[in-house]
């Protein structure tokens, strides 16, 4: 059976639909959700669909080895980055495989600060025809790892960047949980 961590900063939607996706399939699992922020919704989301969840702190991440222990002791295959925010460290991208959605075609619109109503702003004020989502590896450069899937959506003219997120969201619900499938599968 292949485990998975997801690390998520906020709501958590990402990483229900990866939960939900997963909890009956014959060789992958959710094992656990983990968030920086102690109120993040993700946490409550994940008690709710029994998958053990826990606050870290950013010592945790940057200056101890309890989280590494942690994931090390969990046998954990793949940490995914649903929402995460937080530079990983390169101890963890070294070790584990790491996986990322970011919500724009990477290599355009990514790197630092570059994340949710920042994104689709810039996209929207640049006037682009097309955005959409980029699932990829993570190495120790925001938004920089090998890309392993984007999807794209049209951009209307009149479109806003409340709009445009929406029609990101719908991307990421839809692809996201295949493309990790995927990956750990070894089916391209």
């Amino acid at each position: 059976m292949k485990k998975i961590a997801i690390l998520a900063s906020g709501s958590g939607s990402n990483a229900e639909n990866i939960i939900r996706y997963f909890q009956h399939h014959p060789s992958i699992q959710t094992d656990s959700v983990w968030s920086n922020k102690k109120e993040a919704f993700v946490l409550e989301r994940a008690e709710r669909l029994n998958i053990e969840s826990h606050h870290f702190t950013r010592s945790d991440l940057n200056e101890t080895e309890h989280l590494l222990l942690e994931f090390r002791n969990r046998k954990i295959d793949l940490i995914v980055l649903a929402g995460f925010l937080l530079l990983l460290p390169q101890k963890f991208v070294r070790e584990f495989s790491v996986v990322n959605i970011h919500p724009a075609l990477l290599p355009s619109y990514g790197g630092k600060g570059m994340f949710g109503e920042h994104v689709h702003n810039a996209v929207i004020a640049n006037r682009e025809k097309e955005s959409g989502i980029t699932i990829h590896l993570v190495d120790e450069i925001y938004d920089h790892g090998k890309i392993l899937f984007q999807a794209k959506c049209l951009i209307d003219r009149l479109d806003t960047p409340e709009m445009l997120a929406g029609k990101i969201h719908e991307l990421e619900m839809e692809h996201f949980p295949q493309a990790i499938e995927k990956f750990l599968l070894g089916s391209d």
